[in-house]
């Protein structure tokens, strides 16, 4: 075994193109360092629907120039057996570290392979790499990105030439080209060929954003913006800019790009304590919103006063609050959400008579959706313009809940008080996440397994009426990894994490409230309910 180890290690040694991981990896050969090269050696990084993403280091485990170079000659591959043999890949990289590089190897992987590749001309958010693709006519998307991911990681997000993610069997399909590749020495990769584009790209992303926003509303609201670390900044600047709103107060700390995200512990809004240096700026600037990008600036959380202090709404409220504007602005299509949202958007959509679908966790999916005109999910992604972006986009979807906020804002209202509207309209949804991060990714097998094999009848004195095991798929939705709990006034979804070790369960509990004046009991008896729920589903699955 330990020879074995040895010998693989010293034959990825000899392969790997890039000096840093090469002197990492030769010091854990020189010392024997079984343990750490066995977590490097144990198997590969799996390609799936989310693309790759993992901690940077030497080996098939790791993010790293070799196992990008695979992945791109496996994508290459898999795009000329679907007749690509000449078509266009467009990339784009966040400022992560190895981000340029990775995109550069894609771009030679790709013009040794007989495709055409342009890369974007610097940082960019993810939503202008979705928006490049339908624009240039593209048949992929790579974007570079570990998204809000630790600073450790990094990660490869694929898209196909309609701009949306792949989905079933396509990575399946990539991830088989992949594994067939033997050498790197087999992979062509010339030092030119692509081309760098220049702003054209970007200013057509731009002019895009406009299209977002009402002609003629209200653009006086006040907001303090983060980049959390990220590349963001800049991009959101200009759109509002040209949207004609007051510049955006920067939170300083935080506005330039920096791999290692310095203020954070993880560059994620909904992390505690991540929006703590924004809150500090509003409290300094008295804004009438606080609006936070996340590193790839694809979502887009938004913090609103409640009394004395600043609140961050969930992904759940700003859905709703988004999805209730654009019918108020009487758009048409279909409204689309995943099926750990709020079930608030269905009764948002019913109302105005919309069409509406649920569909599985992921903008993979929701973009997919036929005739859609809005899709949301409650990890803060938005997509507000899917002709343009067909994924979520943190930018527009920033134009928007500021357009919203300025127009109450002309009315003498907020956006707590459109929310409290909603909640006597459709009923108080209030939603939460149980959330388990593991350092053991059988402990998260072993919870779904209790779940199956014992599951609960109530919870919180709640008895389930449906129990769902979504690995057997329904009549609307695919094959998941997956468990779907229907209570009289409650609903739990339960399901390991895509990108990250976590055990997630999204919670919903609805509460009647037929006046304003119910309210204050209703979320009284919401947070109860919801507390309650989190215990016994943690006692239910042994986490």
């Amino acid at each position: 075994m330990h020879d074995d180890l040895i010998a693989r290690a010293k034959a990825w040694l000899a392969e790997d193109p890039d000096a840093d991981t090469r002197e990492e990896l030769a010091r854990l050969i020189d010392a024997e360092d079984v343990k750490e090269l066995a977590a490097r050696f144990a198997g590969t990084l799996q390609f799936g629907t989310a693309g790759l993403r993992g901690e940077l280091g030497a080996g098939p485990l790791r993010m790293n120039r070799a196992v990008v170079i695979r992945a791109a000659a496996g994508l290459a591959a898999y795009l000329r057996k679907q007749g690509h043999t000449d078509g266009l890949v467009v990339i784009g990289y966040d400022a992560r570290h190895k981000s340029a590089d990775f995109a550069r190897d894609t771009a030679a992987v790709m013009t040794g392979a007989g495709l055409r590749a342009a890369v974007l001309p610097r940082p960019l958010p993810t939503p202008v790499l979705a928006f490049a693709i339908r624009h240039l006519g593209a048949v992929a998307g790579v974007e570079v990105t570990a998204s809000h991911n630790p600073p450790r990681d990094n990660g490869y997000k694929v898209y196909l030439g309609d701009g949306s993610q792949i989905v079933p069997p396509a990575d399946a399909e990539i991830a088989a080209e992949i594994e067939a590749i033997r050498s790197l020495h087999d992979v062509p990769r010339p030092d030119s060929g692509w081309e760098t584009l220049d702003d054209g790209v970007l200013d057509a992303y731009l002019a895009r954003t406009d299209a977002v926003l009402s002609p003629g509303s209200p653009r006086t609201a006040r907001t303090v913006y983060t980049a959390m670390h990220g590349v963001g900044r800049d991009v959101l600047l200009a759109a509002f800019a040209r949207a004609g709103f007051p510049a955006p107060e920067l939170v300083a700390e935080q506005a330039d790009p920096d791999p290692d995200f310095p203020t954070v512990a993880f560059p994620n809004p909904e992390e505690p304590g991540a929006m703590d240096l924004a809150f500090a700026r509003a409290r300094a600037t008295e804004p009438d919103l606080v609006i936070a990008n996340d590193p790839d600036a694809d979502r887009c959380a938004v913090a609103v006063r409640d009394g004395a202090g600043w609140r961050m709404l969930r992904g759940d409220e700003v859905g709703a609050l988004l999805a209730a504007h654009l019918v108020d602005r009487g758009v048409t299509g279909t409204f689309a959400e995943s099926i750990v949202s709020s079930s608030l958007l269905g009764r948002i959509a019913g109302k105005a008579g919309l069409p509406y679908e649920e569909t599985l966790t992921g903008f993979k999916w929701i973009a997919r959706v036929e005739g859609l005109r809005y899709g949301y999910e409650e990890a803060l992604g938005y997509c507000v313009d899917p002709e343009g972006v067909r994924d979520k986009d943190g930018i527009t979807a920033a134009l928007l809940i500021t357009e919203l906020a300025s127009r109450l804002k002309e009315e003498g209202r907020t956006l707590l008080d459109l929310l409290d509207d909603l909640a006597v309209a459709h009923g108080l949804h209030a939603t939460d996440q149980l959330s388990v991060r593991v350092e053991d990714l059988s402990l998260i097998a072993d919870a779904m397994r209790r779940l199956r094999e014992q599951p609960p009848t109530e919870l919180a004195g709640l008895p389930i009426t449906r129990s769902e095991d979504l690995t057997r798929g329904t009549d609307r939705l695919p094959p998941t990894d997956g468990l779907r709990y229907t209570l009289d006034g409650a609903r739990v979804v339960v399901r390991p994490s895509g990108t990250e070790p976590k055990l997630k369960c999204y919670l919903e509990v609805v509460v009647p409230a037929a006046a304003h004046t119910d309210l204050p009991a209703a979320r009284t008896r919401a947070a109860d309910l919801l507390t309650t729920i989190k215990r016994d589903l943690a006692t239910a699955a042994g986490i």
